[in-house]
């Protein structure tokens, strides 16, 4: 798995929005306290709302709430609705790495690495990384 630029600001936006409610949170507050692009943000933060993750409120008082619970919402979510797929074989989907001959188990590797990674980030929600939400929470989404 890499987590590019645009997974981890998308992270970290949806964190910062998530701690900021029920406030509505600016995208211009967001750049600034995260550090991320106010340009690159803009589009990642377009690509949560269509995903579903994030409402939109224009205006001069207008921002950014979550759509659903800070408990709802998981990193899986958050990943996937800027990334696509969360593990990648030269570019495409691991489900779709095909090799012949002696290479052939290698599939079953990259689909166990993907469901490790899917384990973690699909059971851990942004409320579990809220500072002093649910301490402990990250430790119990350990593999074995």
């Amino acid at each position: 798995m890499y987590v590019s630029a645009r997974a981890d600001y998308a992270v970290r936006a949806m964190l910062a929005i998530a701690a900021g409610e029920p406030a509505l949170v600016k995208a211009a507050a967001l750049a600034r306290t995260q550090e991320i692009p106010l340009s690159f943000l803009q589009g990642i933060l377009l690509d949560l709302r269509r995903a579903g993750l994030l409402h939109s409120h224009r205006g001069t008082d207008g921002g950014y709430t979550l759509a659903r619970s800070a408990g709802e919402v998981t990193v899986g979510d958050v990943l996937r609705a800027v990334s696509g797929s969360l593990t990648t074989v030269r570019g495409l989907p691991a489900d779709d790495a095909t090799y012949h001959g002696v290479a052939t188990g290698l599939r079953d590797v990259w689909l166990a690495v993907h469901a490790a990674i899917e384990q973690v980030v699909d059971s851990t929600s942004l409320a579990d990384l809220l500072p002093g939400r649910r301490p402990g929470a990250l430790t119990r989404n350990r593999l074995p």
